[in-house]
């Protein structure tokens, strides 16, 4: 593939399925981009969300590398003010040292979750502040350079699993750039400080062991059918489904109050989330996201396959993936 292709995975819970199902799905698609030839899939830290699955990354990674082969695995992200950088040092230092070479470590700010889940967590809003030293001690120990005297992971030490900076506003880009990280920027979802974040990231660059040159990762929802209108039907689908579970938390409504949830301010705002969506026939698909990639001056694509339907999305990953150039 021309520009590298990934996937994001957040092990979707479908209607009417349980979380086991929604388990095997990863594998699946997990080994569909295997063969398909995409370069990795990642999984997000999400806490109390009946729909999102993927709140243990290191866990579902352990368990879909178990069942590939090739295709690098990772966070995107871990959360880290939920955790302390040792355990995350000593979790991904055990997968790298299962699965070498194929691990990798996406890492974000935000709790991923709502503040009584936070205190859940034992965390506290503060515990964010804290976010740029604590890579610097989750580095160390992956390094086999602890900044805590006596403390060294283990496993972890030496493993040397390659580090990423998710964010989606300038303070993920400048730290990224000042630690000389790669930066995967979450336009999927918060597609508003894009352009801004990318180029203070590679204004400000300096190069680290890791990292000689600044490398962008950028997310994008595709929605990809052989027929334009089945696309649509995808797409209005995927809106509604994202509307009614932000609005409705767990609410039924009818066709026609749906309808009104649809017309609403607040299903306007959520749309906009997703205004980086690319759907459509494949040409249309592959035309809209050389231009993100291009407007975005990203080196890789990171794809969240939005259909409500598992087919669906594993028909877009094999048509995109097919039409990639």
């Amino acid at each position: 593939m021309a520009l590298p292709l990934s996937v994001i995975d957040f092990a979707t819970v479908r209607e009417n399925q349980s979380v086991g199902e929604s388990f095997a799905d990863s594998v699946t698609l997990a080994r569909h981009a295997e063969r398909l030839g995409y370069t990795r899939v990642w999984y997000a830290e999400h806490h109390n969300m009946p729909t999102i699955a993927s709140s243990a990354p290191a866990v579902l990674i352990a368990h879909v590398a178990a069942h590939t082969e090739r295709i690098r695995l990772g966070s995107g992200g871990v959360m880290l003010p939920n955790h302390s950088p040792l355990t995350i040092a000593e979790q991904f230092g055990t997968l790298a040292e299962l699965h070498p070479g194929r691990i990798d470590l996406g890492l974000g700010r935000a709790p991923g979750t709502d503040p009584r889940t936070l205190r859940a967590l034992r965390r506290s809003p503060e515990s964010a502040e804290s976010f740029p030293q604590d890579v610097k001690e989750l580095r160390g120990y992956l390094t086999g350079n602890s900044l805590i005297p006596g403390v060294q992971a283990m496993p972890g030490a030496g493993t040397d699993v390659p580090l990423t900076i998710l964010g989606s506003s300038l303070f993920g880009a400048q730290l990224a750039a000042a630690y000389g990280l790669p930066y995967a920027f979450a336009s999927h979802f918060a597609p508003d400080a894009l352009v801004d974040a990318v180029a203070a990231y590679r204004s400000q660059f300096q190069p680290s062991e890791q990292l000689a040159e600044p490398y962008v990762i950028a997310a994008v929802n595709v929605i990809i059918s052989e027929d334009a209108q089945d696309a649509a039907r995808q797409r209005e689908a995927t809106q509604r489904s994202r509307v009614k579970a932000m609005v409705g938390r767990g609410r039924e409504f009818t066709d026609e109050e749906m309808d009104m949830v649809m017309a609403s301010p607040a299903a306007a705002q959520i749309l906009h989330m997703i205004s980086y969506t690319g759907a459509g026939t494949p040409d249309t698909v592959v035309d809209y996201l050389h231009r993100f990639a291009e407007h975005a001056d990203a080196d890789e694509l990171m794809i969240s396959p939005t259909a409500t339907r598992q087919p669906d999305v594993l028909t877009a990953m094999e048509l995109l993936a097919d039409n990639w150039n």
